[in-house]
């Protein structure tokens, strides 16, 4: 794809240029395209303020657009360069050699980022893990497994730091000691949804958080097809974990998909409604995974990189003893096998296992504690993986 970072200048660190830049960013339209075309026609930010009237009606600017370059809030750019002193705050633009280079790919990358964090972080191979916001106990338990598993062969995992499977695969990430990028859709003075804040602190000290949106940006429908974006234009692929047909998620692979990266989804059960979105992006060509190793074949093919793989004795260990609850009962094995893999309620057990619902409520509770079954919506229980 087409790099543009030749053609769009870095800004500068003198302070006074500094604010034309962010004078331009928060401009009103102005997106990330028509930034790079103003900059090609007035070579800078200054230049362009200063222009005037003739040249911007010349050049075809809109009314609107003319105005604010007369008058531009310049409070709100001192803001921003207040924030730009906090510790571990950086701005990057497309020529910074920080500035993450799968991105400068895509057809609009961002004109300025915010960053806090490890700016280096940027730069690595990254998978991005997506999916639902109320996602099933196993949905939110395959995207910590992935995140976890992947980021321990050397993938830097980010996600959306949204509710559900984005906040799992970033726990995930942490969780096994690995990185991981948090993109934002408001200004990185605050954290969305809010319950995330001590997340967010946790993601700031072991990878970043990113955003196109400068400080004081709040929570907008808008924002967040604009992030999913560059979600998807750091990472070599997207990974689908569980999505219902309408999901956001969905609006991710897309994007990585006109971004000409790798899109992969997990498969479900046909009755659980937020398998139906990966399914759908299997049925339309999306690679089907059921282990993170399937992901690091596909993306080894793709990329120049070399994943480490973990010890294969270890994996086979930790998988016989998830498989092998020894220390359970007879009875509860039996109930087990009866369950299968699907969401099912306690009538259902009682048909398929003969035992009355107070004895399946107690062995039900003894396999929630042990780790063996999740209890979810409408009275229903899951067999864990």
């Amino acid at each position: 794809m087409r790099s543009d970072s030749e053609t769009q200048p870095q800004p500068p660190a003198q302070q006074e240029d500094l604010r034309y830049w962010l004078a331009l960013h928060r401009a009103p339209g102005v997106g990330a395209v028509r930034f790079r075309d103003l900059l090609r026609a007035f070579a800078s930010p200054r230049h362009l303020f200063g222009a005037g009237r003739g040249a911007w009606q010349a050049a075809g600017l809109p009314e609107k657009l003319q105005q604010y370059l007369l008058t531009p809030d310049w409070s709100l750019v001192d803001r921003d360069l207040e924030w730009l002193q906090g510790d571990a705050n950086h701005l990057l633009g497309c020529a910074d050699p920080h500035y993450p280079p799968l991105l400068t790919e895509i057809h609009d990358p961002p004109a300025l980022l915010f960053v806090h964090g490890d700016v280096r972080a940027l730069s690595q191979p990254q998978l991005a893990i997506v999916g639902s916001r109320n996602p099933t106990a196993n949905g939110a338990a395959l995207a910590r497994e992935f995140a976890g598993y992947l980021t321990g062969c050397g993938l830097t995992i980010t996600s959306g730091l949204a509710s559900g499977v984005d906040g799992a695969a970033h726990i995930g990430a942490l969780e096994a000691g690995g990185s991981t990028i948090a993109v934002s859709g408001t200004g990185l003075d605050r954290v969305y949804p809010a319950h995330h804040r001590d997340l967010a602190y946790r993601i700031a000290a072991q990878g970043a958080l990113v955003s196109e949106f400068p400080p004081g940006t709040t929570a907008r429908p808008g924002n967040f097809p604009r992030r999913n974006r560059i979600i998807s234009g750091l990472a070599l692929g997207t990974l689908v974990a569980e999505a219902a047909l309408r999901s956001g998620s969905l609006i991710t692979a897309r994007t990585a998909l006109e971004q000409g990266r790798e899109v992969f989804a997990i498969p479900g059960s046909i009755h659980n409604p937020l398998a139906r979105g990966c399914h759908a992006l299997i049925r339309q060509g999306a690679k089907l995974v059921e282990t993170g190793e399937h992901v690091l074949e596909e993306l080894s093919a793709l990329a120049r990189y070399s994943f480490a793989q973990p010890d294969p004795d270890q994996v086979h260990a930790a998988a016989e003893e998830r498989a092998n609850p020894s220390t359970l009962s007879d009875d509860c094995l039996q109930l087990l096998e009866c369950m299968g893999y699907e969401p099912v309620s306690i009538d259902q057990l009682v048909q398929r296992c003969g035992l009355t619902p107070e004895a399946l409520s107690s062995m039900l509770l003894l396999l929630e504690l042990d780790g063996q079954v999740v209890s979810g919506g409408g009275g229903r229980y899951t067999r864990s993986r």
